[in-house]
């Protein structure tokens, strides 16, 4: 009987340990990749460099470099991208605005590749200057260019780029190219033949005015001279959409000389994207996915239920503004015939002292009062809204208390500062015997709307008919880009008030502003 020959052991010592042998595994994986990546560049070196004459070429081959255990989903909006660029380089264009969805791929293309790129094409001498809202995606950025170039793939490749500096931020080649990233509030100090601006605002500032206003500033007064040559160095801002007055609606607003490529997740017909280059949006259907591979219709439809339609139609429609409103739609509030007489009601007062004159759109003083019905739907009853002096504005709310009845909460803002503390010490004492609360307004007009937005959007706010229905309705449909959010902001105010607010206490208030 022959026995079974003994087996030999294994040189190899496995781990034991689960998770330690997981990330062996991973790690072998890793290696045996990069391994065949060599080998395969080493056998087929000039045809991979032939492909990476484009932009486009490029970027399917470094593509596994920079992200091995992620397949590339190649779509027409990345050959756009990267035509555009193209036309930068070789100098057809200098001044490019792109705006595209989240998860888009833009920051890879435009920030990372296309620096490595034009270096692979001899432009080994171009210094970028890259910048985003914070050192986050800058740093990030920075490093998977930096990494790039310094792997072997690259340097097999074009062993002429060679890099004599490799900071996480700066680094730079032999023949005097340099790539800097800083975020976009330390832009100063540094020019460069290339600026990159890939999202110059952050989603969580965009809607402060100050903050706004301060990027935007900076972008006009501090980035535009940051160019080694005004004439032939070239500027790309590359973007979401988050709000109308931010950098890419300062651009289109001024009438500043960039080429716009815009490319909405979903097509609108009305809004087709062509540019100088030759550019054409593809696409012939209302409604057409940009990237259905990436994005099916059911994501897209859960994006858009999810997300709320402005912020949808800000990053992803690029458009910060619905088709048929902005953070409301006309459609989402239902005219009844009356409200319910149960349930807790409040009247909210957004003031202006401001007399009709024969000059400008003063603002307005409106009142509106809401009722949360026993079946859980806000009804609005009734807005008053007229533009009168200090005095004028006093004697209305004292009027219109009194029409209310004393089971109307009464709820007025009230201004920064001592004189504003004195006013409404003064209001709350001549509404005596009414429940009033002052408040003091925290956030942007958008922030402390949205909540009433979203019940809006739901179905779950009617508005009884009234003489006052058409001006609220076309308030609601340009906020918060209109001329006037007075009843939009009294709206909001009362709606807080009926889900979270309790009644003023008088006596706290005159102690806390003694």
């Amino acid at each position: 009987m022959n026995s079974l020959p003994l087996l030999k052991p294994s040189l190899v010592e496995l781990p034991h340990h689960p998770a330690v042998l997981l990330q062996a595994i991973r790690e072998e994986r890793i290696k045996r990749n990069q391994k065949r990546l060599e080998d395969e560049t080493a056998r087929n070196a000039e045809e991979i460099r032939a492909r990476c004459k484009t932009l486009s070429g490029f970027v399917k081959e470094a593509w596994r470099v920079l992200e091995p255990n992620a397949t590339l989903i190649w779509n027409w909006h990345l050959d756009a991208i990267c035509a555009h660029l193209e036309a930068i380089t070789f100098g057809r264009i200098n001044r490019l605005l792109i705006n595209v969805p989240p998860g888009s791929s833009k920051s890879l293309i435009v920030s990372v590749l296309w620096p490595a790129w034009e270096w692979s094409i001899g432009l080994t001498s171009l210094r970028y200057l890259t910048t985003s809202h914070n050192d986050v995606p800058v740093k990030r950025d920075t490093r998977k260019t930096r990494d790039l170039i310094l792997s072997p793939w690259f340097r097999s490749l074009w062993p002429n780029v060679v890099l004599t500096r490799t900071g996480e931020t700066s680094f730079a080649n032999s023949d005097t190219g340099a790539r800097e990233g800083v975020a976009f509030g330390s832009l100063t100090s540094q020019r460069g033949d290339r600026l990159i601006i890939d999202d110059p605002h952050s989603t969580e500032t965009a809607e402060s005015p100050a903050e706004r206003e301060r990027t935007t500033l900076r972008f006009r007064e501090g980035a535009l001279n940051r160019l080694n040559d005004q004439e032939k160095s070239a500027i790309v801002v590359i973007m979401q959409r988050l709000h109308e007055d931010d950098v890419s609606g300062v651009v289109q607003k001024l009438g500043m000389d960039f080429v716009h490529l815009c490319l909405p997740m979903e097509f609108e017909p009305d809004r087709r994207c062509s540019t100088v280059i030759g550019f054409t949006d593809p696409r012939e259907t209302d409604g057409e996915i940009l990237d259905p591979v990436r994005f099916p219709r059911t994501v897209v439809d859960t994006l858009k239920r999810d997300m709320g339609s402005y912020a949808w139609a800000g990053q992803y429609q690029q458009r910060p503004a619905p088709r048929d409103g902005s953070l409301f739609k006309r459609s989402w509030f239902h005219i009844v015939d009356a409200a319910p007489a149960s349930g807790s009601v409040v009247r909210s007062w957004d003031l202006a002292a401001t007399e009709v004159s024969s000059k400008g759109d003063p603002d307005w003083t409106a009142g509106v009062r809401m009722r949360r019905g026993p079946d859980g739907v806000f009804y609005i009853e009734d807005i008053r809204r007229d533009r009168l002096s200090a005095l004028g504005v006093e004697t209305l709310i004292i009027n219109t208390a009194s029409q209310d009845s004393r089971q109307v909460r009464i709820t007025a803002p009230q201004d920064p500062g001592q004189a504003g503390k004195s006013q409404a010490l003064q209001l709350v004492q001549k509404l005596a015997g009414y429940v009033v609360k002052i408040v003091s307004p925290t956030g942007s007009k958008t922030t402390r709307s949205a909540p009433f937005a979203a019940q809006a959007e739901a179905g779950n706010v009617r508005i009884v008919r009234g003489s006052w229905n058409e001006a609220f309705l076309s308030e609601v449909a340009s906020f918060p880009a209109g001329a006037h959010d007075d009843q939009i902001d009294a709206a909001a105010d009362a709606f807080n008030e009926l889900v979270l607010g309790d009644a003023f206490d008088l006596a706290t208030f005159i102690k806390a502003n003694r």
